[in-house]
């Protein structure tokens, strides 16, 4: 019996699904900072240049790779062992319920990824292939076979760093030179993932939310509507103001990228904050925006924050959150804003990092007569821990009062009520 006990798991294992030949050919990741690392490479064959990140998320790399924040980046996974549950097939009803996709965009965002061991068998019940087909069907190259623990350290030591995936022929070749680099963040990312036309999600929805989009992850949109809320995704840099009075709420999403790319968004933000009374709430990117047209500055962070397990101090009390308590949070930013004072009139700062002490959220205070709220990190998780993801209520709540009047009580026939954490997603990992 007792042998039987140990044998059936290895026949589980045995019938994992194949990857394809494990054959693979010769891939070199440079940094510019001068370490060369050499391994194999899968996905895509062709070599690329992009920023240098990691993520210390231990699920959900399907999720990290399709989040549109990731856009110009090579993504360095800290987890030794990746694609072992493969990809599921990213399609999805669209409803009240699902935005059409499985995980956070249609497809891969990022420009890399750089695992120590990528798995050659998959194992789910909704893998639809494996890691290394997705790279190549999306045309995004990775390198397996690497000492990630050393990479990590370099870039936790001196930052995130510029780099190049050198793939087959290409990888036997010199290092290139620090000019030959290229920079994601000179470009303006948020252009390229953002929407170009206006769509709606759960037209029918109580609650009117307008939301910019500068690289929105699905899970934001699934958010709001399995909360109630009718959603108008807008493309980055539209001119709000000439449609509010059309909503009940305004949603700024998460982008990649530097913030000041985006200034003509902040200026007419700003516009909208001193003009409009209903509330704004901004994630990520958002945030940044929000915060820059309150009066302040975003800058540049030496290592950025990305992953599922970073911890915020709220500092004020605000719906569901609650002063003096830490939330474990999922993030994925390089930019943050200063923290300053005094604090530009009417703001606060509403977190903090516990690690880093960087400003993870700001809002108006009362006597301001404003409801807007910003968070750097990401209450809709996808992966991630969900102690945030209430904000969405408390959001949609402030909404609906602003709308008909008074906060919606349970029970009351006469206002549409607000779902909750029941209709919420209940994990992060989609696959």
């Amino acid at each position: 019996m007792y042998r039987k006990l140990i044998y059936i798991p290895r026949l589980v294992r045995g019938l994992a699904t194949s990857s394809g030949s494990s054959i693979l050919p010769p891939a070199t990741l440079h940094l510019k900072s001068g370490q060369s690392f050499l391994g194999r490479s899968f996905g895509a064959p062709k070599s690329i240049y992009g920023e240098t990140v990691f993520s210390t998320s231990i699920t959900s790399y399907t999720e990290s790779m399709t989040d549109p924040s990731y856009r110009g980046q090579i993504l360095v996974f800290t987890t030794p062992l990746i694609g072992n549950y493969g990809v599921p097939l990213n399609t999805a009803p669209s409803d009240a319920h699902d935005v059409g996709v499985v995980l956070e965009s249609q497809g891969i965002q990022c420009a890399a990824v750089v695992v120590s061991d990528v798995a050659e068998k998959f194992s789910h019940y909704a893998a639809a292939e494996s890691l290394a087909s997705w790279c190549q069907r999306y045309d995004v190259p990775g390198i397996t076979g690497v000492d990630t623990r050393a990479i990590t350290r370099l870039l936790r030591d001196q930052g995130t760093t510029l780099g190049r995936i050198s793939v087959g022929s290409d990888a036997s070749l010199p290092a290139p030179n620090a000019t030959e680099f290229w920079d994601p963040s000179l470009e303006n990312l948020v252009d390229q993932v953002s929407t170009k036309e206006p769509y709606e999600v759960n037209p029918s929805g109580s609650i009117k939310i307008a939301l910019l989009d500068f690289g929105a992850k699905a899970n934001i949109l699934r958010s709001l509507i399995r909360r109630g809320a009718a959603v108008t995704v807008l493309p980055w840099n539209y001119d709000f103001n000439a449609v509010r009075d059309q909503y009940d709420g305004l949603f700024l999403s998460n982008g990649p990228g530097d913030p000041t790319h985006c200034m003509e968004a902040a200026l007419k933000l700003r516009r909208t904050l001193e003009e409009w009374t209903k509330p704004v709430f901004g994630i990520c990117m958002g945030h940044q925006i929000i915060g820059m047209a309150a009066g302040l500055d975003a800058y540049r962070m030496t290592f950025g924050n990305r992953g599922h397990n970073q911890p915020v101090l709220a500092l004020a009390s605000s719906g569901s959150i609650k002063a003096g308590r830490v939330y474990v949070t999922s993030q994925n930013h390089q930019y943050a804003l200063k923290l300053q004072d005094p604090f530009p009139r009417g703001w606060e700062p509403f977190f903090i990092n516990c690690n880093d002490s960087s400003i993870e959220g700001i809002k108006s205070t009362a006597e301001s007569g404003k409801n807007v709220w910003g968070v750097q990190f990401h209450p809709e998780s996808a992966g991630g821990p969900l102690d945030t993801i209430e904000m969405f209520s408390d959001f949609l709540t402030e909404c609906a009062a602003h709308k008909y009047g008074a906060v919606p009580q349970k029970n009351d026939e006469t206002v549409p009520q607000m779902h909750t954490f029941d209709s919420a997603p209940k994990i992060a990992v989609a696959a």
